[in-house]
């Protein structure tokens, strides 16, 4: 008699191959001739003076098995992103793109770019006016396309504001960046979160070149709630976060909605360095809610710390402050040609960490350990896999899931 738990295995070892199938046969249908498998696929036009125009494509495909849940979260595979747009730019003078993820029905990124040192000669920093993601959050800045774990960390997804319209000025050399936004837009292009934010971010990197990086750096941010237009609805922040899955609505950690809020603030602390074939991240990441109405004000933090070992030699793309969305450039795929051309592996380890308990307010607390393995197959294509082990805490109720989670990509 074959039991539950094994024909959980069996279905997903299932899934997994339908997946990876599923991401080759996408590929196959890109190419034409003269074009290159890794790389120079047919999705862009570059005109005589540089100028480039093409599609923005991001797809993802995700599997999520749980297990010791205590019937809690559902087994789910499903599209997980499908991102959709158009950019145009001309190097070193402006970028633009406009973007919409039809699986979320939501914006992702739409702003356009000017270079000062394209556009009046001078290098005076560059300014994006749009739709963007706020700055405090390293990893929750970082591109979908190029994150090293399928989700992000538990302080990354309650923390992190998301996107926001406005503007923001960027001033970038090679040891130093300096980012300012004022995202004034009242609420966000999809309706929701009305308010105002203003953050910043620098950076410090004394080891900025190809494969040798050490990145310092702060972050800060307020956000004015605004529900002059929410009628009797009383303005309130939430802090929650998934237990580093993507399709489970189910969040075992939750501040519940925090009525009277009139402000949050946010700060983080984040590090990257890499050396060659290996790298070391990680971010502390906090928020204040300012509450009114006799209300008690509201903390909460977390952490995490991952290291990555890529096998066969390739070291993380790092370009402007972050990790690049191309996470292993034509440079580096000279390298993998003439003795793995079947592309590059990576495997991972993560510990995160976050506490939403304060004061009344029962959040709970949460720490998850990952270990992940990553198949770069050139530019466009890559695997994910990525088991979990998840320990809650919220009041009385203790629930440990353990996750097995597998992504197929293909972007471009």
């Amino acid at each position: 008699m074959t039991m539950p738990h094994e024909r959980r295995a069996n279905r997903s070892a299932l899934r997994l191959k339908q997946g990876v199938s599923l991401l080759l046969a996408c590929s196959g249908c890109c190419f034409a001739d003269g074009y290159d498998f890794y790389g120079n696929w047919p999705t862009h036009v570059t005109a005589g003076d540089g100028t480039d125009f093409g599609l923005a494509v991001l797809y993802q495909y995700d599997l999520n098995q749980f297990s010791n849940d205590g019937g809690r979260l559902e087994d789910a595979h499903t599209n997980r992103r499908r991102y959709l747009g158009v950019y145009l730019r001309k190097p070193g003078v402006y970028d633009a793109i406009v973007q919409y993820d039809y699986q979320a029905r939501q914006w992702a990124d739409a702003f356009v770019r000017f270079r000062s040192s394209g556009v009046v000669g001078a290098d005076l920093g560059n300014v994006r006016f749009g739709y963007s993601k706020t700055p405090v959050g390293f990893e929750g800045v970082t591109s979908s396309s190029a994150t090293t774990f399928i989700e992000t960390a538990l302080p990354t997804q309650a923390i992190w504001e998301g996107r926001r319209a406005g503007v923001d000025w960027a001033w970038i050399r090679p040891h130093f960046i300096l980012n300012i936004g004022d995202y004034f837009w009242r609420k966000d292009f999809d309706g929701n979160n009305p308010g105002r934010t203003w953050a910043a971010r620098a950076a410090w990197m004394p080891l900025n070149r190809p494969g040798r990086v050490l990145h310092l750096g702060v972050s800060a941010s307020r956000e004015k709630l605004d529900w002059a237009d929410q009628g009797t609805v009383l303005p309130a922040a939430r802090l929650r976060a998934r237990p580093e899955d993507g399709l489970s609505p189910v969040r075992l950690v939750d501040s519940g909605n925090l009525p009277y809020s009139k402000r949050v603030d946010r700060q983080g602390f984040e590090a990257l360095w890499i050396e060659g074939p290996w790298s070391l991240q990680g971010e502390y990441l906090k928020a204040q809610v300012d509450r009114y109405g006799g209300k008690p004000d509201y903390d909460s933090s977390g952490y995490y710390l991952f290291a990555t070992w890529t096998l066969t030699g390739e070291s993380r793309y790092y370009s402007d402050g972050n990790v690049a969305d191309r996470r292993y450039s034509g440079r580096d795929l000279q390298v993998i040609r003439p003795t793995h051309a079947w592309g590059a592996l990576e495997v991972a380890a993560r510990y995160s960490e976050l506490d939403l308990d304060d004061g009344a307010v029962t959040g709970g607390k949460e720490h998850d350990w990952t270990a992940g393995l990553n198949w770069y197959i050139g530019e466009h294509l890559k695997v994910q896999a990525n088991y979990v082990w998840a320990f809650s805490d919220r009041g009385n109720l203790t629930v440990n899931p353990r996750i097995v989670e597998v992504r197929a990509q293909v972007y471009f």
